[in-house]
């Protein structure tokens, strides 16, 4: 029986961020067919409308990617080649896999909150005639109907007509044929996706498979507690040993961890070299908070000793680090967040907070290497000035502020 293969935390890290596509920085300029491999590379890319900066999905991919045009994400999903669907989220996901989200439409029942039964059951006549429409008339978005109800609007209070589109959707009946202004724009699936078949579904034993050996490859290394998450999967957990017994997935151990843990055959050359010490984590990056990579607040917590949360849903005054911060990735380690917003009319990305963790070590590398990582997410933002308000620890702020004087000065 062949040695299993063994990781330090480290190690398994730097797999985790080889497999995530944010090791080193890139060596290329990106081109638009590297948009759509680093999703199938992910699997999905989460979408969020929120944009004190880039909007999440165009993050994620920028953190991975660098500069690259945001109007390429755009235009794979209206040239089909991506899709929107419920995944992790809602999601951006490879059209080739819809065929793995399909039994979801079919049977949106299990879909929680996301699946507006009682509005079905009561307004089944409208939104019957709301599909002949679009069937009929072409497209539509929810801004095209005019607001009736009475009612404000808000994140929730959506108008008829949006509730009754988000319906449709759910249940596969209308997809997102495109974005306009990042507005869904609603279609109907036969034309979105012209020549599908139910015939083409695989058994949901297989769909299940798939998606679970599709989360260990883009986890890198994944214990099988972090499995379901990634897709949001439910039903009986999969039994990764028994995948591992077939070869389907390989065993190994990480230090610190006495569960078994498990890598996707495809990445077995990476993982020798991760247990060798030759992947070297060497790009600085900040991420969004949909990032695969922070997302699931255990697995950041158990990966990279990294306690993370959102706290754009929480009251201002309960906030500990601001609206919308920023996970800091240097060098395959977590090492702080930063509460940002981009003045892009003004020229001007404002750091509100920039908060280190606990006991990090600021050498003059490390300092150069967060003033970098600020100043590329700054550009591609089109803001040429970094200005830094308040740092923890407090002393961090006159070196950061150092730093970023001396990239001025060194440009001009």
């Amino acid at each position: 029986m062949p040695t299993r293969l063994h990781l330090s935390l480290p190690a398994a890290r730097a797999l985790h961020l080889a497999a995530q596509g944010l090791l080193q920085p890139r060596r290329r300029r990106a081109a638009k067919a590297d948009v759509l491999d680093q999703i199938a590379r992910m699997g999905v890319l989460q979408i969020d409308t929120i944009h004190v900066v880039a909007r999440s999905p165009y993050l994620v991919l920028w953190s991975r990617l660098g500069d690259y045009p945001q109007a390429w994400l755009d235009e794979l999903l209206a040239e089909g080649a991506l899709f929107e669907y419920w995944a992790h989220e809602a999601c951006f996901v490879p059209t080739s896999d819809y065929r793995l989200l399909r039994h979801r439409m079919l049977d949106p029942a299990g879909m929680g909150w996301k699946f507006p039964q009682k509005w079905l059951r009561e307004r089944g006549d409208e939104v019957a005639a709301l599909l002949a429409h679009v069937r009929a008339n072409g497209p539509v978005r929810a801004a095209d109907f005019e607001r009736t109800d009475g009612k404000a609007g808000g994140w929730w209070e959506w108008k008829p007509e949006k509730r009754s589109l988000e319906a449709l959707f759910t249940t596969g009946a209308l997809m997102i044929a495109r974005r306009h202004n990042f507005q869904r724009v609603y279609d109907v699936a036969e034309r979105v996706l012209p020549g599908w078949s139910d015939a083409d579904l695989p058994p949901p034993d297989q769909v299940a498979r798939e998606l679970a050996l599709r989360t260990v490859r883009a986890l890198g290394v994944a214990r099988a507690a972090w499995v379901p998450d990634y897709y949001r999967t439910r039903g009986p957990r999969l039994d990764l040993a028994a995948l591992a017994g077939e070869g389907a997935l390989l065993p190994v151990t990480v230090d610190g961890w006495r569960e078994p843990v498990y890598v996707h055959p495809d990445l077995h050359d990476a993982a020798q070299a991760a247990a060798a010490g030759q992947l070297a984590p060497t790009l600085t990056t900040l991420l969004s908070p949909f990032d695969p990579v922070v997302w699931d607040r255990r697995r950041a917590l158990e990966l990279f000793g990294f306690d993370y949360r959102l706290e754009c849903y929480t009251p201002a005054a309960k906030r500990r680090y601001g609206y919308f911060t920023l996970p800091l990735l240097r060098r395959g380690a977590l090492v702080g967040r930063v509460d940002a917003k981009a003045h892009r009319k003004e020229g001007i990305f404002e750091i509100k907070l920039l908060a280190l963790e606990p006991g990090m070590r600021t050498s003059e590398r490390f300092v150069r290497d967060i003033v970098a990582g600020l100043r590329r997410c700054a550009a591609w933002h089109g803001c040429p000035s970094v200005q830094v308000w308040r740092t923890e620890p407090a002393a961090f702020v006159s070196a950061l502020a150092a730093g970023l004087t001396a990239t001025v000065a060194e440009a001009a």
